[in-house]
């Protein structure tokens, strides 16, 4: 998870634009910091992660659940309707999915047409190793967003925000 993660929920909200139109899936939500500002946006929300216990936790911490659902699953299983999302986000999640074009496959099938998809992890340096490594190097951002291209997302590119200390990576795509 990224330090400091309330800047970095603004930050994909603005850059996904979210909206009270909007129905958000965010990819391993962990304490659901994204999930709760799009629901402040107005937006429907579901928060989906593999681990029980950060599902337990994002409930725990969210006062106010209007408008969020939060279920188990992971990027390659969302267990969601085809089509039934506007935006699907991972904030410092994409390094841990098992099988990335699976899970790009997969978001893709959510996301109903003219959906955007946000990726964000942090700049790591390459060789870093431990939890040092936990995010994208140049070349691994650049990858992904070629993946994204390669599993039929238009409008790729790839952004870096510093909305903290920190550089994060930005891919942004949308669903033609």
């Amino acid at each position: 998870m990224i330090p400091g993660r309330g800047p970095v929920a603004r930050l994909v909200a603005d850059l996904a634009g979210v909206s009270g139109t909007d129905r958000v899936i965010d990819v391993g939500c962990g304490p659901g910091t994204a999930v709760r500002e799009a629901a402040r946006r107005g937006a429907r929300v579901i928060g989906v992660d593999p681990a029980p216990v950060m599902l337990q936790l994002a409930k725990a911490l969210t006062r106010q659940p209007a408008g969020i659902t939060w279920a188990e699953g992971t990027a390659e299983d969302l267990r969601q309707p085809d089509a039934s999302a506007t935006v699907l986000w991972g904030v410092a999640t994409v390094h841990h999915w098992k099988n990335v074009n699976a899970g790009l496959a997969e978001a893709r099938r959510v996301l109903a047409p003219g959906g955007r998809i946000l990726a964000i992890e942090r700049r790591v340096l390459p060789g870093a190793s431990g939890l040092a490594s936990h995010g994208w190097t140049d070349q691994q951002a650049q990858s992904f967003a070629d993946q994204c291209s390669g599993a039929g997302f238009d409008d790729v590119h790839v952004e870096q925000h510093s909305p903290g200390r920190q550089m994060l990576y930005v891919v942004r795509a949308v669903r033609p």
